[in-house]
C-alpha cells in the first residue's frame, strides 16, 4: 500500500510498511533495520526469540517484489551494533548476499553498525547523493541540500477514541524528510519530541500511509515544543 508523494521536486512514493519508493531510480529506500537485535540482548543475558532478523527481511523482500526495485538503500544503523557481523546466522547473510545480487545494494554507514569488515555483495557509503537529494543516516543541520534520512525512529502518538495509538512514521518539511524505523524490533521517538524538532527550521508534519491514504499531522517547530530531552533515552 502506498500513496504518491513529492519532495524536493521529485516523485516518490511513500509505503505503508515503514519505506519510500523513488520510482525515477527503482530505489526502495528503508532506515534502521538493527538487524541481529534479538541476537545482542540474548548476549547480555536477556534472550528474546531469533526471529527479528528474518521477519525484517521478509518484509524488506516483499516490498522489493512489490515494487519491482532494482536498487536498495540502507539509511545506516541496518545492524544493531558493531559485532553482528560476528553474531549474525548463516541464512541471514544468505538472504543479504541474495538481496545484493538481485538489486544494487547501497549500505551508509550509520552510528551503530561497522560495515567495513563485510558489506554482504553491497557497497558501503558515508551518504548518497542523487539528483540533488542527499541521503545520510542522521541529519546535518548545515546542510542546504534536500536531505532525507533515518535514526530517530520517529512514531506519531494519537489517542483514538480514548485509546492511545502509536504508529512509525515519516517527519519531514519541504527541505528534510526522516524515515521510520524498518526493523521489526526497533522502538520509536514521538514525531514532536524536541530531538526531531530541531532538524527542521519550523513546523513541520508527521506522516503515514493509512488505509490507502497519506495521514498528515502538523508538528510544532522546537522553539514552541515542551518535550524534554529526558524522555529520549526511554523510548530509544
Amino acid at each position: 500500500m502506498s500513496v504518491a508523494f513529492d519532495f524536493a521536486g521529485h516523485s516518490f512514493r511513500m509505503l505503508a510498511d515503514r519505506a519510500l519508493f523513488w520510482p525515477r531510480h527503482g530505489a526502495l529506500v528503508v532506515a534502521d533495520l538493527h538487524l541481529e537485535k534479538a541476537s545482542w540482548y540474548a548476549a547480555h543475558g536477556q534472550p528474546l526469540p531469533p526471529y527479528d532478523s528474518h521477519d525484517t527481511l521478509d518484509r524488506l523482500a516483499r516490498l522489493v517484489a512489490d515494487t519491482g526495485a532494482r536498487q536498495l538503500w540502507c539509511l545506516g544503523d541496518s545492524f544493531h551494533d558493531r559485532d553482528a557481523a560476528a553474531r549474525i546466522a548463516p541464512a541471514v547473510a544468505g538472504r543479504l548476499l541474495n538481496h545484493a545480487a538481485a538489486t544494487k545494494l547501497v549500505w551508509i554507514a550509520g552510528n551503530h553498525d561497522g560495515l567495513s569488515g563485510g558489506a554482504w555483495g553491497g557497497e558501503v557509503a558515508d551518504e548518497l547523493e542523487r539528483d540533488g537529494i542527499v541521503f545520510r543516516h542522521q541529519s546535518e543541520a548545515q546542510e542546504s541540500r534536500p536531505e532525507i534520512s533515518g535514526h530517530f525512529h520517529p512514531k506519531l502518538r494519537l489517542s483514538l477514541r480514548g485509546r492511545p495509538v502509536s504508529r512509525p512514521c515519516f517527519a519531514g518539511d519541504a527541505q528534510r524528510l526522516i524515515l521510520p524505523a524498518f526493523g521489526s524490533l526497533t522502538g520509536g521517538l514521538a514525531a514532536e519530541d524536541s530531538a526531531i524538532a530541531r532538524n527542521f527550521t519550523g513546523p513541520y508534519r508527521a506522516m503515514l500511509v493509512a488505509r490507502g491514504r497519506l495521514l498528515s499531522i502538523p508538528c510544532r517547530g522546537v522553539g514552541d515544543n515542551d518535550v524534554t530531552e529526558s524522555r529520549i533515552a526511554a523510548r530509544r
